[in-house]
């Protein structure tokens, strides 16, 4: 049987390359990810969008 793991939402922000596609997983305040997947293209966009936001 697998260990149960709790599921918070602490932890880093990650973004990882998996296979032809970027996975992002951010951290929920009441607990859990949001995981979403995305192309590189899509990526550059969200990056670029952020940035204009921020700045």
């Amino acid at each position: 049987m697998a260990a149960m793991k709790p599921r918070t939402g602490d932890g880093p922000l990650e973004v990882t390359k998996e296979g032809r596609g970027i996975v992002m997983r951010v951290p929920l305040e009441g607990g859990g990810r949001l995981v979403v997947e995305m192309s590189a293209e899509e990526a550059s966009e969200l990056g670029d969008a952020l940035k204009g936001v921020v700045n």
